[in-house]
């Protein structure tokens, strides 16, 4: 067994802020990603097809990151469970943060002809392998360190960390869309924000490269040999389980945060620094509540919280469209804040509630696997079916609205069948953090 007592207790908040920045670069590759396919690399690297396909081809290009996602949260996974929580924030940060820039100085169609999309979608599929790791490493050694019944709002700073980076990523388009031509921005403005990865790789590496183990890590008596194929024996139902719930967040998220910038554009004619600056303000509001929702979120079950939000998003989905479908920039902003809004109670838990599911030997892969599947689930797709259905819809796309009802369903049944957790019923005094129990669990009504 290892020493915990050689272990020097963390800060909370220098290890909650190396876990919000990490995530912050993760939700700022992504979404610097999303928004360059949705605006410019379709003619970039796609030129030879007309500019719907090239925007779907753009969009597909994006969903491969998703593709790759589990492969990486199984071999972070690994490392995570036999090695430690700990040098997965460290090579997790290297990958994404490399494969980002080099996105940023990789010529285009014009230049290497076919040769540059195929290795636009080769780096984009090394994101992804960092991208599987990267948040439940996170997650996991903020969980772990966190007081029992702080660890909801502990646990909320990765999540957090998501709002920053869209915040980042977009302050950083909505700044050239406003100073650069349409021609400035297909010639070189759009490969900034690629480039910009490399600084905040940088700070993210500075911050976690002191950080103490997780205690329930230390704690393991005899590590998984092989975690993949203990969580697939034992716990394959919990990961699916896991995946189906996580979906819908992913598909909202995407479908506001993406697709809204591409049909506000390009079939409203909305100008694209207004949708960005809308999208951004919709961000701020549940940025700021989401530490407020996990605070209260530690005084209560973490499962009825994300059936509650779910509920929320079904019923909120069709509203959404036909405010968006308006063109009207003030309408569009409540259309997408009522979806976000309606995301947050399930947003604000996730990370405490997910890690809480499995057991600490193979928590890391369960974890992993599980976030990265809802990934797939809700978020390779969701980009490419909005955009064909709202092409094929000659008004108001109401199809857009059945889809993202019906994961908001699948989600709901999820976690309807996942067991719920609980903080525990009385703090764990004079227990060192790695014997605090980590759950108090009990089976999903059958």
């Amino acid at each position: 067994m290892h020493d915990v007592r050689a272990v020097r207790a963390p800060s909370m908040l220098r290890l909650a802020a190396a876990s919000l920045v990490g995530t912050a670069i993760e939700i700022y590759d992504s979404i610097v990603y999303g928004t360059a396919a949705a605006l410019i690399l379709g003619p970039l690297f796609f030129p030879t097809f007309s500019p719907l396909t090239g925007t779907l081809l753009a969009f597909a290009s994006a969903g491969i990151a998703f593709l790759a996602r589990p492969l990486g949260s199984v071999v972070f996974g690994h490392i995570g469970d036999r090695r430690g929580r700990r040098p997965v924030l460290v090579a997790s940060l290297w990958l994404t943060g490399a494969a980002t820039v080099a996105v940023g100085c990789l010529p285009t169609y014009a230049t290497m002809g076919a040769t540059a999309p195929v290795l636009l979608l080769v780096l984009r599929f090394v994101q992804g392998l960092g991208l599987g790791g990267e948040w439940s490493g996170a997650v996991l050694l903020t969980v772990e360190h966190a007081p029992a019944r702080r660890r909801v709002l502990w646990s909320s700073f990765p999540q957090m960390g998501l709002a920053l980076g869209f915040l980042l990523a977009n302050v950083v388009m909505l700044g050239l869309s406003a100073t650069l031509s349409d021609a400035q921005f297909a010639a070189w403005g759009w490969r900034v924000p690629f480039w910009a990865a490399g600084v905040l790789t940088a700070v993210g590496l500075w911050l976690r490269g002191s950080l103490a183990e997780s205690p329930h890590f230390l704690e393991i008596d005899h590590h998984a040999r092989v975690p993949l194929l203990d969580v697939l024996r034992g716990h394959w139902r919990l990961v699916l389980l896991t995946a189906g719930s996580l979906a819908v967040g992913f598909a909202v998220a995407y479908t506001v945060t993406t697709w809204t910038l591409a049909y506000g554009t390009v079939r409203l004619g909305v100008s694209r620094t207004v949708i960005l600056a809308c999208v951004m303000a919709v961000v701020v509001v549940q940025g700021a509540l989401t530490p407020l929702v996990a605070h209260l979120a530690d005084r209560c079950a973490r499962r009825s919280l994300c059936l509650a939000g779910c509920t929320a998003v079904a019923l909120w989905m069709f509203p959404m469209v036909a405010l968006l479908s308006t063109g009207r920039p003030l309408l569009m902003f409540l259309g997408s804040l009522g979806a976000m809004l309606s995301l947050t109670p399930m947003f604000a838990v996730t990370a405490a509630y997910v890690p809480e599911l499995y057991d600490a030997r193979v928590r890391c892969t369960g974890a992993a696997l599980g976030y990265n599947l809802g990934g797939v689930v809700g978020g390779t797709l969701t980009p490419i079916i909005t955009t064909t259905l709202a092409e094929r819809s000659s008004s108001t796309p109401w199809s857009i609205g059945v889809y993202l009802t019906a994961m908001a369903l699948l989600s709901f049944g999820c976690f309807a069948l996942l067991p719920e957790t609980r903080p525990p019923a009385a703090p764990s005094a004079g227990l060192p953090p790695a014997q605090a129990p980590l759950h108090s669990r009990r089976a999903a009504p059958s």
